[in-house]
């Protein structure tokens, strides 16, 4: 598929989602959603993607939601407008292999709630990070007031909504925001060393142990026992936990074949 917001590159299994919108610092609109949503769906089909990258580039993540987009919309607009961010957002936040944002420059607004949506967020040591819509007399529209105390907690993500400051990588990664700093010039190196070391795993045990993450932040904790008992139970299945307990009983590296 050809896309013009984004682009995707794959290499030894890893897929890069880079969004390609520089000259608006990578500001969010419908067509990127779109772009975003198609790239999901067809990496998650990809047999040969075992992992996924997205990030905007050396100097800017996002910088939130195309505002001039969105201001001349009345409320029946923006209840269609915000579907293709939900649809984008949801498919990525359940694609069934291990994503990583790669965040370097302002991740602010939509651009903060597009990297909510990965498993795992490094970033560079110039990354700023913001949910600033209440300046706008608006809230978070993308999941923000959601995605974002279930990660650093209510009381933190109250804090930053309520007030809509911007804080800097290092507070980022006191408050849980983000799993770890490095300097700008290494962000895609590290992004790409966590990728391979996830994608070395076995891959059927990697998106049960994701399901039972995401699935057990949605319910009570003995529902999401019993649903980790039965994924646990069904890995007993596959070859990959064969190979996985043989390997270890003889001391040697397994070899996952994701089956």
């Amino acid at each position: 598929m050809t896309y013009e917001t984004i682009r995707v590159e794959i290499e030894e299994g890893i897929a890069t989602i880079t969004l390609n919108r520089p000259e608006v610092l990578n500001a969010l609109n419908s067509q990127v959603f779109n772009e975003l949503a198609a790239a999901a769906k067809n990496l998650g089909e990809d047999e040969g993607v075992r992992g996924v990258i997205l990030t905007g580039g050396e100097k800017v993540f996002a910088a939130g939601a195309d505002i001039k987009q969105m201001a001349s919309l009345n409320a029946v607009e923006v209840v269609k407008s915000i579907r293709p961010s939900r649809i984008a957002f949801n498919l990525i936040e359940n694609l069934q292999k291990p994503v990583i944002s790669a965040i370097a420059g302002y991740a602010l607004g939509g651009g903060c709630e597009l990297s909510l949506t990965t498993d795992v967020r490094i970033a560079a040591d110039n990354a700023q990070f913001g949910l600033p819509e209440i300046k706008l007399g608006i809230l978070p529209g993308g999941g923000g007031t959601q995605r974002l105390p279930r990660l650093i907690g209510a009381g933190k993500a109250k804090e930053l909504i309520f007030s809509g400051d911007i804080i800097n990588a290092e507070e980022a990664l006191r408050i849980g925001l983000v799993n770890k700093v490095v300097s700008a010039d290494q962000l895609m190196a590290e992004a790409k060393k966590m990728a391979k070391k996830f994608i070395s795993k076995g891959a059927i045990a990697l998106q049960l142990a994701k399901s039972c993450i995401n699935e057990g932040l949605q319910v009570d904790l003995e529902t999401g026992l019993q649903y980790e008992h039965k994924c646990f139970a069904l890995l007993f299945a596959t070859e990959d936990q064969k190979e996985g307990m043989q390997a270890f009983l003889e001391k040697r590296k397994p070899n996952f074949q994701g089956r």
